[in-house]
């Protein structure tokens, strides 16, 4: 008994580091956070009057609305386009699998600033792709804006694929070589075996894959700034000119846009729980 206890103190000895950190870095902020979106502008009077100027403001809201609406594209565009490349990945030797593995983990890093300098460089109004064909005479970009919907929709599934490639992938290989021998000996064609046993097979990766990458673009904030800077409304740049602006700063109302962004990713994590609880037996 007495091992057992030392063993327990010496686990959770090991365990501090890492729970001060997530009290320090994230459950600190998150209660500081909300505790600053029930303060007025002056940080003294307690009110809900910075939520009722979000829902009252079309500016606020259509941030929201635009937050939403391209994290939901970029997510359901990089899973669909993941599915496919997963699959066509499973087809090469392991040696390849495994290259083609790195060189996605490595990709699925890149984002941010650089990303979005690297398009710019290469698609912007002065890239150099934009130049070259223009120069050949094929006017592929004449009519493409990178800083604009198109563009932001572009560089965000850009990094949302190798992410969902990564996440993806492994379920493949949860789809035995033998099922497919059964259903053909059964006489199931390939899109039968797909519809009703590799799709429901692949299903709850697809769900949560679509959660993380939602999630993942609603809090992208380096990237949109970079590109587009102030001229697109955006959630998590909005929360960025209010917190850390020279000209108008109200952390207080900031926070409140902190407090509904981390809602709307608490949400998304419910959905994806409800889904699973559908999907897989092992959890109902």
């Amino acid at each position: 008994m007495r091992k057992i206890k030392k063993q327990k103190i010496y686990l959770l000895a090991l365990l501090l580091p890492f729970i001060m950190f997530v009290i320090g870095f994230e459950i600190g902020p998150l209660v500081a956070m909300i505790k600053n979106s029930f303060y007025a502008d002056n940080g003294i009077q307690v009110t809900i009057n910075q939520y009722i100027t979000i829902f009252k403001s079309k500016f606020y809201l259509q941030a929201i609305q635009n937050s939403l609406v391209i994290s939901l594209f970029s997510a359901v565009v990089s899973v669909i386009i993941a599915v496919i490349a997963a699959y066509s990945i499973t087809k090469f030797s392991q040696k390849i699998q495994n290259r083609i593995l790195m060189i996605t983990n490595m990709t699925s890093n890149f984002e941010g600033i650089p990303l979005s300098f690297s398009y710019i460089i290469l698609l912007g109004n002065n890239g150099l792709f934009t130049l070259l064909f223009s120069k050949i005479g094929w006017d592929v970009f004449a009519d493409f804006n990178l800083y604009s919907w198109t563009g932001l929709i572009l560089v965000y599934v850009y990094f949302q694929i190798p992410l969902a490639v990564m996440l993806i992938y492994p379920s493949y290989q949860g789809i035995k070589k033998q099922w497919k021998e059964a259903s053909s000996l059964l006489g199931g064609s390939t899109s039968s075996f797909w519809l009703h046993i590799g799709i429901p097979v692949l299903l709850p990766s697809i769900v949560g894959t679509f959660s993380i990458l939602f999630a993942n673009a609603m809090g992208a904030y380096a990237t949109a700034y970079a590109l587009v800077g102030s001229n697109y409304n955006l959630l998590s740049l909005q929360i960025a000119s209010l917190v850390a602006s020279d000209v108008a700063l109200k952390p207080q109302l900031g926070s409140a846009l902190g407090v509904l962004l981390a809602a709307t990713m608490i949400g998304a994590m419910w959905f994806n729980g409800r889904m699973m609880r559908r999907i897989r037996r092992d959890l109902k």
